[in-house]
């Protein structure tokens, strides 16, 4: 049994030989700290990379891995073209004034890896909607590459999981907008014009995605990225949030459940619980990576309320890579557990972050091998 038809059978209540070692891929600064202990080249440290890439695969045998779920085949659904790269200003303190690809003006301090403070964005009226983002928003064949997806079934790993990426139906625009953005045009400005965004947007992930499947393509699962929650929660009303995506995830999903793809998963940070009726609702049924942060397990309360209906990859707190034997047991007594109820994968919740101990990521990924279902 190899690793494809393990993470399949285990997400249909399906008998496999063991548990895969699965998970979510690596930090660059990670890599970088493994090339200077000596554990990897620095070569590999550059060529692993990217979700999928031989580079990875090469450290995933290494490391003892099975595979990474978020290995898909990825449309261009960002905005296209996007807008110019450009530093529009240099602070007293060192840092940039930068304009994004998404149209959002951040300020990025050289030297320091975080999330970058966003100072103002360009979308903000219908006027810069209709002139400047929508016409980004519309589906090119340039947005697939037909040719690869045409041989695509000839040419793919046949030994493990490929989804694909269908899109993102707000987290993408979260990002264009920014969190502040998004609020001010949903409660205080132009509900209709915020709406006409997300429509937009989504028709064209959905023609990407019906232009992926036409070629023929074969995928095990489709996958979004969604990143709408923190810590506390949806970063909007769940009742807004339904209103104004329930259709979009049912239409796409609908359109991958055509072309025989039944598992459908789902990234998204933070505290989800009020989201998942819409998910579940719509076709989504896979929660992924199931992030632990400070409020602990999340899936074994969601499983107890949706029932067999909602799968899971993920759930391990990664921080215990940056601890001991000890820590990294707990882990695994924990997926134990949770493994138990089926339709269940573990994985580290998120790319393992620097601080990662080489030798307790091995551990993780032969041990993990060891349950059996």
């Amino acid at each position: 049994m190899n690793t494809r038809e393990r993470c399949m059978n285990l997400l249909h209540y399906r008998a496999a030989d063991r548990m895969p070692a699965v998970h979510f891929g690596y930090w660059s600064e990670l890599l970088d700290e493994w090339a200077e202990q000596g554990h990897i080249s620095k070569e590999l440290a550059v060529s692993a990379r990217g979700d999928g890439s031989a580079g990875q695969r090469e450290l995933d045998r290494i490391l003892g891995w099975d595979c990474n779920w978020a290995t898909t085949v990825r449309p261009r659904h960002h905005l296209f073209p996007t807008f110019e790269k450009k530093t529009l200003e240099v602070l007293p303190d060192g840092s940039h004034r930068v304009q994004s690809a998404n149209g959002v003006i951040e300020r990025i301090k050289p030297g320091i890896t975080s999330i970058p403070s966003e100072d103002d964005y360009l979308l903000k009226d219908r006027e810069a909607f209709e002139t400047l983002f929508k016409p980004k928003m519309q589906f090119t064949p340039e947005r697939i590459d037909l040719e690869y997806l045409k041989k695509f079934n000839e040419t793919r790993d046949q030994t493990i999981p490929i989804g694909l990426h269908v899109g993102s139906i707000l987290g993408k625009i979260r990002d264009i907008t920014t969190v502040m953005g998004m609020s001010y045009l949903l409660y205080d400005e132009d509900e209709a014009l915020f709406a006409d965004i997300v429509d937009t947007y989504a028709e064209m992930q959905y023609k990407c995605a019906e232009a992926a499947l036409e070629t023929g393509a074969k995928f095990d699962f489709a996958h979004y990225w969604e990143d709408i929650c923190f810590k506390n929660g949806p970063l909007l009303s769940p009742t807004v949030f339904d209103e104004l995506c329930a259709k979009h995830y049912k239409k796409r999903n609908e359109l991958c459940h055509k072309y025989g793809i039944d598992i459908i998963s789902l990234d998204c940070d933070g505290v989800t619980e009020a989201l998942i009726p819409t998910w579940l609702e719509n076709g989504v049924n896979v929660l992924f990576p199931i992030e632990v942060g400070t409020w602990g397990d999340q899936f074994a309360p969601a499983r107890k309320k949706y029932g067999e209906q909602l799968l899971g990859v993920g759930g391990m707190d990664k921080t215990a890579f940056r601890k001991d034997k000890a820590a990294v047991d707990a882990e695994i007594e924990r997926m134990k557990r949770l493994a138990s109820m089926g339709g269940f994968i573990p994985c580290p919740d998120h790319r393992m972050m620097p601080g990662s101990k080489f030798e307790l990521v091995q551990y993780y990924a032969e041990e993990i091998k060891k349950i059996r279902i």
